[in-house]
């Protein structure tokens, strides 16, 4: 650009982005629009959702203990976001946290237990259960929802996580129904075997 011209506007000549396919092209796709024979327009995948919804009798809280049922939270590569170097919690990491603190607020608000629970729960050491019900036995790691689910829990009842001192982890399948279920409980209390 010669000295002293300053652009103005977009680029005059638009440069032509194309991507393809190595998958056979089939019949639905010659239904579509789409200007050159093998150009697919790649769509960007959706973050998972949490669900909306979880029913009130999911959860059972005592004046030593909380048992919650919540979705199965956001894969790890779902969870976090580059944004200008710096890793950051997605959107779909979000709102699995907010969602969990208003199933978590929800939950307490029903409870004739909850100061007593709350109570103790901030002035003693704390042990944490998490048994994940995935849809398949190779799909996803135990450990890989551990933190999101552990700061959701702890942000939606108000508590600094550094008060667990003690984490138990397991791993069921559930192709119906999916989830998680959650004991916060005194460190001294072990959660029932099934």
């Amino acid at each position: 650009m010669p000295a002293g011209r300053r652009r103005t506007g977009p680029r005059s000549s638009k440069l032509p982005i194309r991507t393809t396919s190595y998958r056979r092209p089939s019949a639905s796709d010659s239904a579509t629009n789409t200007p050159l024979s093998g150009t697919r327009v790649l769509a960007r995948p959706k973050s998972p959702r949490p669900p909306l919804h979880i029913p009130a009798a999911a959860a059972t809280i005592t004046a030593d203990r909380l048992c919650i049922t919540l979705p199965v939270p956001p894969s790890i590569n779902h969870q976090y976001a580059t944004v200008n170097g710096r890793r950051v919690l997605s959107s779909a990491g979000r709102s699995y946290k907010l969602h969990v603190g208003q199933q978590l607020l929800l939950a307490l608000s029903r409870s004739p237990q909850k100061q007593a629970l709350m109570q103790r729960l901030r002035t003693e050491p704390l042990a944490l259960s998490i048994r994940f019900f995935f849809t398949s036995p190779l799909r996803r790691d135990v450990d890989g929802g551990l933190k999101i689910a552990q700061d959701a829990l702890c942000e939606g009842i108000g508590l600094n996580d550094n008060r667990i001192v003690e984490t138990h982890l397991y791993k069921d399948l559930d192709s119906t129904n999916p989830r998680i279920e959650v004991w916060l409980s005194l460190a001294d209390q072990r959660v029932p075997q099934e």
